[in-house]
């Protein structure tokens, strides 16, 4: 015989680029907000760093705060952020079917559900947002109405991302805790977690039950 009476909080991490959306979203955003001309101009002053990254010799966590900084030095944050809300709009029809049924199944069973990503708060805050989820991600800088360049906090990626969880989530209270991820940006957050999906690795999502006690 099986009672309910007791409660299993359970935690599900979730990244974003490669895993929960199938595309490049930062990328995407530099795309979708900025003039092409801005873009090539400001992308040849990068263009050795742009080159190393893609010869996977200067490491995606090293070039998305230097990305950043070049492209929306000094805009304005609410030219942006109009268009971030936009865009997150759009990233709602990019986002992988399998996951976001994962997603739901999670909230169904009253899991905390959290979006972990190093991408940025301009556009995931109102995706979140439209997803009924919790966010941790990589924060912008404002100051007097215009975006610095710089970041509030560090990229949240690799060791961040642990970090972060553990800053605000009480690992030890949650009985079950799930990550999805699809690179090695994602190891420290799956150190957290007991039931892990790697994409292009892993190929089930783990099973989901509502956790019952023996009475």
């Amino acid at each position: 015989m099986y009672a309910t009476g007791e409660t299993h909080k359970n935690l599900a991490l979730f990244d974003f680029d490669g895993t929960l959306c199938k595309k490049d979203s930062f990328t995407g955003f530099i795309f979708y907000a900025l003039s092409k001309r801005h873009i090539v101009k400001q992308g040849l002053k990068l263009l050795p760093w742009i080159q190393a990254y893609y010869l996977n010799v200067y490491p995606a966590h090293a070039m998305r705060p230097k990305l950043f900084y070049s492209m929306f030095k000094d805009a304005d944050y609410a030219e942006i952020q109009q268009i971030a809300e936009e865009y997150a709009h759009q990233l709602m029809h990019e986002l992988d079917p399998k996951f976001i049924e994962q997603l739901r199944q999670h909230q169904a069973l009253g899991h905390d559900v959290v979006l972990v990503s190093a991408s940025v708060d301009l556009y995931l805050k109102p995706l979140c947002q439209l997803l009924s989820i919790d966010l941790i991600c990589t924060e912008t800088e404002i100051i007097a109405g215009r975006l610095t360049g710089h970041y509030q906090s560090a990229d949240c990626s690799r060791i961040q991302k642990k970090i972060r969880i553990t800053e605000q989530y009480p690992i030890a209270d949650y009985t079950n805790i799930y990550a999805y991820g699809n690179s090695e940006e994602d190891l420290e957050m799956f150190s957290l977690a007991q039931y892990t999906h790697m994409v292009g690795h892993d190929q089930d999502l783990p099973l989901l039950r509502p956790h019952l006690k023996m009475a």
